[in-house]
């Protein structure tokens, strides 16, 4: 017998293509996080620091 012939051997191929949609969304859901951010931050900046002075 020949090992070659007894080896039962299975490839795993795995697609590591990126859903270019997903990356879209995360991107713009990302953007808005930070928007909001830092609209707070200018509120808190503008109009909340000289009402504690």
């Amino acid at each position: 017998m020949n090992m070659i012939e007894d080896k039962d051997v299975r490839v795993e191929r795995r697609e590591t293509k990126e859903d270019r949609g997903l990356v879209a969304s995360t991107f713009i859901k990302y953007t808005a996080y930070l928007v909001i951010f830092f609209g707070i931050i200018w509120f808190i900046i503008s109009y909340l620091l000289p009402m504690i002075q």
